[in-house]
């Protein structure tokens, strides 16, 4: 059976929800719904959805390191976002991650998230090929 590894977020919220910012499962690396939170807590780019698509993929990337992998090992990203209007920000932010690894991606609109000032919020899945 493969070892469980949790990735913490350091959210206090962690063992009350009962939920990891990562798992990893064998070569298999899960990244939870990662919201534009800075490490201090607080919201990063009130308002700009470029700024909060970077942070979100700042923090993925972390998680996926922190797990043993690195952001070449990402094979699909969901990005979900409150409005269509300005897709094309979260895109160049997730392409200025991904334009060489070119996971499987989805963007999807969504009703809203539980914090209200989120513009995006994204989950990624890695595989790490040589584990």
């Amino acid at each position: 059976m493969s070892k469980r590894t949790l990735i913490s977020s350091g959210s206090p919220n962690e063992p009350v929800i009962g939920f990891s910012r990562a798992v990893r499962v064998g070569n298999t690396i899960a990244v939870a719904g990662t919201g534009p939170m800075g490490a201090d807590g607080k919201l990063v780019g009130p308002g700009d959805l470029y700024a909060q698509t970077k942070q979100c993929l700042e923090t993925i990337k972390a998680a996926i390191e922190q797990a043993g992998g690195s952001l070449a090992d990402t094979v699909r990203t969901t990005v979900m976002l409150t409005s269509a209007d300005d897709w094309r920000e979260a895109a160049r932010a997730h392409g200025e991650f991904f334009s060489e690894i070119r996971p499987a991606c989805t963007f999807v609109v969504v009703t809203g998230f539980v914090n209200p000032d989120w513009l995006v919020e994204i989950e990624a899945d890695a595989i790490i090929a040589d584990a």
